[in-house]
């Protein structure tokens, strides 16, 4: 595996792992971690012969942290800015949470370099309700509270936010190690990303979306609609693979995961 920051046009260093050969995967994690979540499934899908590419979104992980630059289309031009930088023409995109709203946004926004797209706890367009999406709770309160936590004690508040999420207790091993990556994304690069996250609301690209889109989600996931989730499938017309799992179903249910991820990746048209 070759691991590196390289510069995207933006001039933001981005940190990428890079291994295996084939049809390019590029994958891209939640708010507060890395690509180091992923570590299980680039093992799996390399070894199935694919070339996978996890990036680190800026201001996480081992990629650079600018004060601004948070917003959702910062984001979709960092991720295409990693294929550029990789000479890659185009991938399929695997996106968790956060990283699902920036895949299926790269599609929309970059539909050639896109082969289709697998959003995993996510539904891609909106984590609160709005006037578009009508399903779990309006940003405002929760986003001030988090964001409230992370300025008065943002150790205690990242430990909570990502050991809360799983349908069961996280082993303390599991915990800490989740811990300790989130701590690794300053409070202004977790302040301005959890703000994209719950704010973000682009219901509009799917009714102009031509790329393939399947979602893996967990039915007990605290942090997501299922509703809402089940609602964009059928407007997109596309796949939903459910599990009994909470927000983390590639490290809850890891087995029948990796099968519904090699599933859809199998599916993809491939144009490189």
């Amino acid at each position: 595996m070759t691991q590196r920051l390289i510069a995207t046009p933006s001039g933001v260093g981005i940190n990428v792992r890079d291994l295996g050969e084939g049809p390019a995967v590029l994958f891209i994690h939640g708010w507060s971690l890395s690509g180091e979540v992923w570590d299980r499934q680039l093992r799996v899908v390399a070894e199935a012969g694919y070339r996978v590419i996890a990036m680190d979104q800026r201001g996480h992980g081992g990629s650079d942290a600018p004060l601004s630059g948070y917003s959702i289309t910062d984001l979709t031009a960092d991720a295409v800015g990693v294929l550029d930088a990789l000479d890659v023409s185009s991938a399929i995109v695997v996106g968790w949470s956060l990283g699902g709203m920036v895949a299926l946004r790269a599609a929309h926004d970059f539909p050639t370099r896109v082969d289709s797209v697998v959003m995993v706890a996510s539904n891609g367009v909106a984590a609160s309700r709005t006037e578009a999406f009508p399903f779990g709770v309006p940003a405002d309160v929760p986003l001030a509270a988090i964001l409230a936590a992370e300025h008065a004690d943002r150790i205690s508040l990242r430990r909570k936010a990502v050991g809360d999420p799983f349908k069961e207790p996280p082993t303390r091993e599991l915990l800490d190690w989740l811990h300790r990556i989130s701590l690794q994304t300053p409070s202004w690069a977790g302040r301005a990303a959890m703000r994209t996250l719950m704010c973000t609301d682009q219901t509009h690209v799917l009714d102009a979306m031509s790329v393939p889109v399947t979602a893996l989600v967990g039915v007990a996931d605290p942090a997501l609609s299922v509703r809402g989730a089940r609602w964009v499938a059928q407007r997109l017309g596309s796949r939903l693979v459910e599990f009994d799992c909470g927000h983390y179903p590639m490290i809850e249910c890891p087995d029948a995961f990796d099968a519904a991820l090699l599933e859809s990746l199998s599916r993809s048209p491939i144009r490189s």
